[in-house]
């Protein structure tokens, strides 16, 4: 359907809001004070409120204009309609994005819209592409994201290369002193704000920007798997690194020693804790971002990946109220958010919580969290000690790294206090033998132990994924035996049809496939596998008679824990990952 002047009779977007029943009218009132504060769209302070979400604006907006939505992550946009307007500064200012040409006029461009009551976009658009616009409405996070996907290497590649030609990059090596001159100029700083946002955008955990010999390298890591996102001249890179170092709060001078910083950024209104890691290499200094989005660390414990029995041991874990709970995995598993869940569910008036973390990474209200600084000769060590006389209920210590933090870990929980932290180790049994390796007593580790959750992270399929038959093999390896089969079939068949349409039939498996949501990996964000181990009478036993990590296991097993594999398989089985990611999880446990 092409613009047909329907703004003439406008409508504002907060009447068709209560109009639809989406909000009251005194939720607007309180939105349009305070739009008047802090400026920006009304819809956008609507959500930024709570009283909305994206998906109620979408429909609004559809119902009441009678136009068409797009999701725009399920959409690939042609190169020839990307031509038609290169300047992705228009398309921000206005949330627009051209993403189709009629099928039956090819006069006629869809425009995906924010607002398709923005008269002014549509006119500019019109000028800029030299065809009809044909208003569609899409979500502006969506919209955005689109923009930074199909128009961000440009951008950065025109920001590298107006740098390059400003300092004649090309032509010379820079001097020392012209290098910290130039991380002032604005091209270098938007380079360095642009390769951030659009890790962010993109979901990367990790960015990194490496020194080759022939040129610079910037790689994301999303959903665990390491992508090439970009390539630069290498005699770009001391800017590039000093910008970092600045913002990161390093010594822009030392060139020759590690160095660590952090970063904090707001991107899409969603405010990014980045860790920042210099390592001199052969060819320059390589630089890590770890990027975190404080939001994203408390979820719904429901959202973490648990099966039914996993929930309940984790309920039953966390309701003890003293004792050390152990949540294990290396780096990069999900520990901090399935700590940070758990806290926010422990956190209640009558409860005094204190933590002591390396970095703080999200702020929840209502907890006192403090932050080791070595150079204060505040460590975990000594924070413990001065935790114990603040009256604490629960404490949560970021990670046990020595055996002075561990003593004190255990005598807290043994005088009453529930301490909750992370170590890292390969299962939830060798934890224990950990503790002994770091000089606890055995008797000691099973009277303070009542918990520990080793964890893993695995892709999650896409929704482009293909439904096949395992082959025997796959069958063995998923435990698929005609006793799980019908189990699965009874816990499918009580599904609804829409969740029965996420899942393969009983007895299937999905593989990945690839497609634009996903950019071809058949993969789409990670969701957890977990070994729960709750510390039983037998358990103690075994523990404090010095039992090995072996015979620890069994007994556990025996008491019904389920190991990472089996977590893994359920969820292979369901469709929601697959067998090749179970199969890394599992070579990785063994």
């Amino acid at each position: 359907m092409a613009f047909t002047g329907f703004v003439k009779e406008r409508k504002r977007i907060g009447d068709m809001l209560i109009d639809a029943g989406k909000v009251t009218l005194d939720q607007l009132k309180e939105a349009l004070a305070r739009q008047k504060q802090v400026g920006g769209r009304i819809g956008n302070t609507l959500i930024d409120m709570g009283f909305v979400t994206e998906n109620d604006i979408v429909q609004t907006l559809c119902n009441q204009l009678k136009l068409d939505s797009v999701n725009l992550d399920a959409v690939a946009i042609n190169k020839d309609v990307i031509a038609l307007c290169k300047d992705s500064a228009v398309l921000k200012k206005y949330v627009v994005i051209p993403y189709e040409i009629d099928a039956y006029d090819s006069k006629y461009l869809k425009l995906a819209m924010a607002d398709p009551m923005d008269i002014q976009a549509i006119d500019d658009m019109t000028f800029i592409t030299g065809m009809q616009i044909t208003p569609v409405v899409a979500a502006t996070t969506r919209i955005m994201a689109a923009i930074d996907r199909y128009y961000g290497n440009m951008e950065t590649q025109a920001v590298a290369d107006i740098f390059a030609k400003e300092r004649g990059l090309n032509n010379a090596q820079e001097e020392e002193e012209e290098v910290n001159e130039a991380v002032e100029n604005a091209p270098i700083v938007q380079l360095v704000k642009k390769i951030i946002e659009q890790g962010a955008r993109q979901r990367a955990s990790d960015i990194h920007i490496e020194a080759l010999e022939t040129r610079i390298r910037v790689r994301y890591r999303i959903d665990g798997v390491m992508q090439e996102a970009g390539s630069y001249q290498p005699n770009m890179l001391p800017a590039m690194i000093t910008r970092i170092k600045i913002i990161g709060g390093m010594d822009i001078s030392e060139k020759r020693k590690p160095q660590d910083g952090r970063i904090t950024q707001v991107v899409d209104k969603v405010e990014y804790d980045i860790r920042a890691s210099i390592l001199p290499t052969v060819y320059g200094e390589k630089t890590v971002m770890r990027l975190t989005a404080k939001q994203n660390l408390t979820r719904d414990k429901k959202n973490l990946g648990f099966s039914d029995e996993e929930l309940k041991t984790f309920d039953k874990i966390f309701k003890n109220p003293n004792g050390i709970i152990l949540v294990t995995g290396p780096t990069g598993s999900g520990k901090s958010t399935t700590l940070y869940t758990a806290l926010a569910e422990l956190n209640q008036t009558d409860v005094n919580i204190i933590t002591v973390e390396d970095p703080v990474e999200a702020n929840i209200d209502g907890i006192n969290q403090v932050q080791v600084n070595p150079k204060a000769d505040l460590t975990f060590a000594s924070a413990l000690r001065s935790i114990l006389r603040q009256d604490p209920d629960i404490i949560m210590i970021g990670e046990i790294r020595d055996q002075e933090t561990a003593s004190i870990a255990v005598t807290a929980s043994i005088t009453g206090h529930l301490v909750v932290s992370t170590l890292h180790t390969n299962s939830a049994a060798a934890t224990i033998t950990r503790l002994a390796d770091m000089g606890l007593e055995p008797y000691l580790i099973a009277d303070s132990t009542v918990g520990v959750i080793a964890q893993r992270l695995v892709r999650r399929l896409c929704s482009c994924k293909m439904e096949d038959v395992p082959t025997e093999d796959e069958m063995a390896q998923l435990g698929m035996t005609p006793e799980t089969i019908a189990k699965d079939k009874e816990e499918y068949e009580k599904l609804d049809p829409e969740e029965q349409a996420k899942r393969p039939l009983p007895g299937h498996i999905c593989r990945a496939k690839g497609c634009v949501q996903c950019n071809g990996t058949g993969y789409k964000g990670r969701i957890g596998v977990y070994e729960m181990m709750s510390i039983t009478p037998k358990l103690r036993h075994i523990i404090s008679n010095k039992g090995t990590t072996e015979q620890i296991e069994e007994v556990a097993i025996a008491e019904g824990m389920s190991k990472l594999k089996n977590s893994a398989a359920r969820l292979a089985r369901q469709g929601i990952t697959t067998i090749d990611e179970m199969k890394r999880i599992v070579y990785s446990e063994e």
